[in-house]
């Protein structure tokens, strides 16, 4: 049971996610989570208003799944399979974190100073994450997906886009890291 309570290496966690593409890739199916967005909004009825969601949204039900999937998969291990154990973070990043005023840095996946509910009486974190989530909306749909599709089924499928888009993402990491997120904080 132990092996479930801890991060899963690469050589476990990989094949794994290879199978599945393979599985999807046989199947004629593409993988993606933005595309979810799209779907729900069609099923809500934004196909009678613009035309890019006036498709047939039950051809997508399968994907839909994932996106439940991924939403019991964490709360299953966030709540009944995870350990009080520190996030393992280099030292470095926890000080350099510490300086620019996240403390809880070692501690959580997510930093307390952005996600935690106590958070959203902030105006700055609130700013922070409505302008966050805008430009991830606005660069899933500009870049025709997002960073999993791209990167997990585009990269597989060999696609040409999905590789200038994966090389875009690592890029925009960079710069927000390294430029931008010292500026912000």
């Amino acid at each position: 049971m132990n092996y479930i309570l801890e991060p899963w290496p690469w050589y476990v966690a990989g094949p794994l996610i290879a199978g599945i593409m393979f599985l999807l890739l046989f199947t004629g199916k593409n993988f993606g989570m933005s595309s979810n967005l799209r779907t729900m909004c069609t099923i809500g009825g934004a196909g009678k208003k613009a035309d890019f969601f006036d498709f047939n949204w039950k051809s997508q039900r399968w994907n839909l799944m994932v996106v439940v999937g991924a939403v019991l998969g964490g709360f299953i291990a966030a709540n009944l399979l995870s350990t009080d154990i520190a996030v393992d973070i280099n030292p470095d990043t926890v000080s350099t974190l510490e300086v620019l005023g996240f403390d809880s840095a070692g501690e959580a996946y997510l930093p307390n100073e952005l996600f935690a509910t106590n958070a959203l009486t902030d105006p700055k974190a609130l700013v922070i994450l409505l302008t966050g989530g805008v430009l991830i909306g606005f660069g899933a749909r500009y870049a025709g997906g997002c960073t999993s599709g791209h990167a997990i089924s585009g990269l597989s499928n060999l696609q040409l886009p999905s590789l200038i888009a994966v090389v875009g993402f690592f890029i925009g990491g960079l710069v927000m890291i390294h430029l931008l997120f010292p500026l912000i904080f």
